[in-house]
């Protein structure tokens, strides 16, 4: 392209490298627009990271996606990254309860190749962690769930534990099944979370087809597709990307674009994505953008702890399991992906911990290292060689009842700019899915407003 095409090409700047930004800038380039990407951290990828401990290389949480989640899939493709983050043949979680009064019990949700509802009936019926009626109660809210629209306004006031009350689901049902899948999907134990939010995971991931929620992640360091990968996809595409630079201000010019002052540099730009958090945006907001932007505000966060243990043998021969009657939520086996020669290193995720994001690592050590010997009991007699903690104060946008109304769309009242993040008007909660289709809708609607044709890039919304 010769310097004077380039010069005249529209001009999109994108504020934010986290998965939003990152899928705003590439579906602006693959349209045609000259676009830059600006980013205050030394990497892309937002909360989904991976840092250096020594010799190893560590994700700051673990993430994994559901077959469902089609945005994402589509990111993985776009840079090139999805063999690297494969999806389960078929969903199989084992459910490990330490506290069953006759001893440890292992259980498994999985599914089979029938249709739904039948592609878990008997994954349910053989649940050791809930008895025969409670197991029946759980068909019928099921069934009850499949039928609510979840962007039903009502739903998003009412919060998911008192809907489970009404339809029969006991606390042991709400821990063992409902808690279990709602609180790494949501980031919220069901009293906390809008039954909107619920009922759209719970339809999508579990009763919209049978594969809907096979888990998929990374076997590498997220780093590696979120930055490495992303970085280059991006460059292929003609973005420029700019890291350690803060955007400190936004406005209008004379002609009606915008001008965005980043560091010593100011940018004029036809399209303006804003794909940072709420409160970074709130500040950068020119008047009149939004009608209440105070409302961004009003959006809450939760945290996520991540605790990580290596040991100097092999105490886990599964990639991962879910855990009852423990505080152990999930465990993951991050050997591999990490790096790790010799031993074996896990990844505890534990969601919604307001409880526990601030304490210290020595008591956080002498409350999990008891705990994951109860549930493996090959750690008795291992040498744990380094345990070590990683904190998300700000993980995700808290998905508490009335949050719906709060969320903004990618348009907003000020022409030419617009908004992206998984906290913006996705329909999701706070997933990388969500991240992803935000970053489709801020760039669709720069695009149409631009009068530059494009297809959403998912075949159903198309």
């Amino acid at each position: 392209m010769t310097y004077e095409d380039t010069t005249s090409a529209r001009h999109a700047v994108v504020v934010g490298g986290g998965l939003a930004g990152v899928t705003a800038a590439l579906r602006l380039a693959d349209a045609g627009l000259r676009v830059t990407l600006l980013e205050n951290r030394p990497r892309l990828g937002g909360l989904a990271f991976s840092f250096r401990r020594g010799e190893l290389t560590v994700d700051n949480g673990q993430h994994v996606y559901l077959r469902c989640c089609t945005a994402y899939r589509w990111f993985l493709d776009r840079v090139d990254g999805a063999r690297l983050a494969p999806l389960q043949h078929r969903l199989d979680v084992p459910v490990l309860d330490v506290a069953h009064p006759g001893g440890p019990r292992l259980g498994r949700l999985r599914r089979t190749a029938l249709p739904v509802p039948l592609h878990l009936a008997a994954s349910l019926a053989t649940y050791p962690h809930l008895s025969l009626a409670e197991r029946a109660a759980v068909g019928r809210a099921a069934l009850a769930l499949k039928g609510l629209d979840p962007a039903d306004p009502a739903l998003d006031g009412v919060d998911f534990a008192t809907w489970l009350g009404r339809h029969g689901q006991s606390g042991r049902t709400i821990e063992a099944l409902w808690d279990l899948v709602g609180v790494a999907t949501l980031n919220a134990v069901a009293p906390n979370a809008s039954m909107g939010l619920a009922a759209m995971v719970f339809k999508t991931g579990l009763l919209s087809e049978p594969g809907a929620a096979d888990i998929g992640w990374a076997h590498v360091p997220l780093g590696e597709i979120h930055d490495t990968l992303a970085r280059k996809a991006l460059d292929s595409a003609g973005v420029r990307t700019e890291l350690r630079t803060r955007v400190s201000a936004l406005t209008r010019t004379a002609d009606g674009r915008w001008n965005v002052t980043a560091g010593a540099e100011r940018l004029d730009a036809d399209a303006v994505v804003l794909a940072v958090p709420q409160r970074e945006t709130h500040a950068l907001l020119p008047e009149g953008a939004l009608d209440n932007p105070d409302r961004l505000l009003d959006i809450g966060t939760a945290p996520i702890l991540n605790i990580h243990v290596i040991y100097d043998r092999t105490v886990l021969r599964r990639p991962f399991f879910a855990a009852l009657g423990t505080p152990v939520q999930w465990v993951f086996d991050r050997t591999h992906a990490s790096g790790l020669r010799g031993g074996q290193y896990l990844a505890l995720s534990q969601s919604a911990a307001e409880d526990e994001i601030d304490t210290p690592v020595s008591a956080l050590r002498e409350r999990y290292l008891p705990e994951l010997e109860r549930l493996l009991p090959a750690t008795r007699g291992a040498e744990v060689r380094d345990f070590f903690v990683t904190r998300e104060r700000t993980a995700t946008f808290a998905p508490a009842p009335g949050v719906g109304r709060l969320r903004p769309a990618a348009r907003t009242r000020a022409p030419g700019l617009y908004l992206a993040g998984s906290w913006t008007a996705t329909g999701w909660p706070a997933t990388m899915e969500g991240a992803v289709r935000s970053g489709f809708s801020a760039a669709s609607a720069a695009l149409t407003t631009l009068g530059r044709p494009h297809e959403h890039p998912l075949k159903e919304a198309a």
